[in-house]
């Protein structure tokens, strides 16, 4: 029951604001927070600590003292990385603004996740591997990699965000897609169009829950958890890594996209990315109540 994550770590600066600020404005917000983050590392965190999965995180980081506030996390978290490779280029850093509704903003300077190019002891144990999860803040090269590098029978999932476009040669090598509204439409048009490129999608909706849909079968709605949304940064990796998580557990696809709900769900009510993130028992004693 092993994870691998590939991908992104960021260093978060975040500032409340009353509103998302438009074209050429100018808004007074709050304290800013600094904090880890960073898509991939995010979801190594909640694929160990809210998905109890053995989890590898595989990126790219600084040699600054932004890797190490990093670095503290995962381990905090239970995140083996000792495959972290340290580049000649700053840590990643997110600029992220969230308004009281707990919706947010961010622009991400990828820094040294744009320099990750998996190497021999990383590709090993991506083999080793029941999951392999990524993303696209990293080099689409390093994706590629991680897809060929997995075992036969491993799931290759991919988080398609920040949406860009997929050549060909990618989208054979998936098993599953993960994706918002937002990048379906971008990628596919519709949920259903997904379909004729994967296997399988999951298509994230906010507080109403997730769509799975898988050829073949009809579309399962999976409904969210209602709770007091405070800050959703972080919420959808949270979301992605308990999925990875519940899959290499054994799970099938609708009840590790149901536990997937209740911790995103639970992230949102706290502020931070990695901080937030719930444990095993925290989303059992939820799931439990939901159902």
């Amino acid at each position: 029951m092993s994870v691998v994550v590939v991908g992104s770590a960021n260093v978060d600066l975040v500032v409340d604001v009353p509103r998302t600020p438009g074209a050429g404005e100018t808004v007074l917000g709050g304290d800013l927070r600094r904090s880890p983050g960073g898509k991939g590392a995010n979801q190594a965190v909640a694929a160990a600590l809210a998905g109890g999965a053995d989890t590898t995180f595989v990126g790219a980081l600084g040699r600054d003292e932004a890797a190490e506030l990093l670095l503290d996390s995962l381990r905090d978290a239970g995140v083996r990385v000792d495959l972290v490779q340290l580049v000649s280029a700053p840590t990643g850093t997110a600029l992220i603004t969230v308004a009281p509704s707990g919706e947010n903003a961010i622009v991400v300077a990828p820094g040294a996740n744009s320099r990750l190019d998996l190497g021999t002891a990383q590709t090993a144990r991506i083999a080793l591997a029941d999951v392999v999860l990524a993303q696209l803040e990293i080099p689409l090269d390093a994706v590629r990699a991680a897809a060929s590098a997995r075992n036969p029978g491993a799931l290759m999932v991919l988080n398609a965000a920040p949406t860009r476009e997929l050549p060909d040669d990618l989208w054979h090598t998936l098993d599953l897609l993960v994706v918002n509204e937002h990048e379906a439409a971008d990628l596919a048009g519709t949920p259903e169009a997904l379909l004729e490129r994967v296997p399988a999608a999951v298509v994230t909706l906010g507080a109403e829950g997730c769509l799975v849909a898988r050829r073949g079968s009809e579309p399962v709605r999976i409904p969210g958890i209602q709770v007091d949304a405070v800050d959703t940064t972080g919420a959808g990796d949270t979301f992605c890594g308990v999925l990875a998580a519940s899959l290499a557990r054994g799970l099938d696809l609708a009840e590790s996209a149901r536990l997937a709900c209740v911790a995103a769900a639970l992230s949102v009510t706290r502020r931070g990315a990695q901080a937030v993130v719930p444990t095993v028992g925290e989303v059992a004693a939820a799931r439990g109540k939901a159902r």
